[in-house]
């Protein structure tokens, strides 16, 4: 697939998933957050395509995967979001999408993208480590070095990683017990290829709704965050409340074919916003499956 297609498919999909309504306990077309709003979504996916076609265009010219460069074009992204954007809105749309598009761009058919992902995380080098750093730091987002030996927020961060020669995979697999995402991009993303991407496609693909991809986008969600407890809510409450909301989230997709279900997800909806609940994981894990589902149909 060429890296235009694959940029093009990576903003479709940054879009779909700002835009599902209504997407419970985050910003979407009729919920703002006191520090971002819809439209701040909207200009992010539109920013990263240069970067999502270099990563792809680069991938495809190397024959060493460590020249995948995957950190830096994550803190390019970042950082051009960053120029129109003043709060974080993608880095983990970022970290799970710049590998799925250097992998699709080596890949000859969407089964081997999976694999792909693996191989390209698995030859990160300290570099990628050290640039993913920076992103963390430019988005002030935090949560992926909590020990104190890999705290992204200390000065010496940097030269700690390469003084023990730790890569972008190690640095994540350090903390994929606590987050979602780290675990996804080192465990070849078993949520998005397993749960997200079959779900938003079957849905798709078998529906003739007339708003059949805003209602995949919210299924695929829901589905989600039903059977994985969003980690972002673990780390600012602990575990047991993000399990009690991924509860709740599988009692409201019992009626996902009843005549209530939008009622009991705006009912939702309200809920986590009013107890500051965001699934901001679940967001960041639905966006790569909506990627995986149109580059699934575009191969």
């Amino acid at each position: 697939m060429e890296a235009k297609e694959i940029a093009k498919l990576a903003q479709i999909a940054s879009v779909l998933e700002v835009s599902g309504w209504p997407k419970p306990g985050n910003v979407h077309r009729t919920r703002n957050y006191d520090d971002m709003v819809f439209q701040d979504f909207a200009i992010s996916a539109v920013v990263i395509g240069d970067t999502m076609e270099a990563v792809a265009s680069q991938a495809k010219e190397i024959d060493d995967l460590s020249e995948a460069e995957l950190g830096r074009y994550i803190f390019q992204a970042v950082d051009e979001t960053n120029r129109w954007i003043e709060t974080n809105t993608n880095l983990g749309i970022m970290m799970m999408c710049i590998p799925i598009a250097a992998a699709a761009s080596i890949s000859n058919g969407f089964d081997e993208i999976q694999e792909n992902v693996g191989r390209l995380m698995d030859a990160t080098t300290v570099e990628d480590a050290v640039s993913l750093y920076d992103a963390i730091n430019v988005a002030d987002a935090g949560g992926m070095g909590d020990q104190d030996e890999f705290d992204v927020m200390s000065e010496k961060a940097k030269d700690e990683l390469r003084a023990n020669n730790q890569t972008m995979f190690d640095v994540l697999e350090i903390s994929s017990g606590w987050d979602r995402l780290a675990n996804e991009l080192t465990n070849k993303m078993p949520v998005c290829f397993k749960i997200g991407y079959p779900c938003y496609s079957s849905f798709w693909k078998t529906s003739d709704d007339v708003d059949v991809i805003n209602k995949a986008t919210v299924l695929t969600f829901m589905t989600i965050l039903s059977q994985i407890p969003d980690t972002l809510i673990s780390r600012k409450y602990g575990d047991e409340v993000a399990e009690d909301v991924s509860q709740k989230a599988s009692d409201i997709l019992e009626f996902k074919d009843d005549d209530s279900f939008l009622e009991k997800l705006l009912e939702f909806d309200d809920y986590l916003y009013e107890n500051k609940l965001n699934p901001g994981t679940t967001a960041d894990l639905t966006a790569a499956s909506i990627f995986l589902s149109y580059l699934a149909d575009n191969f």
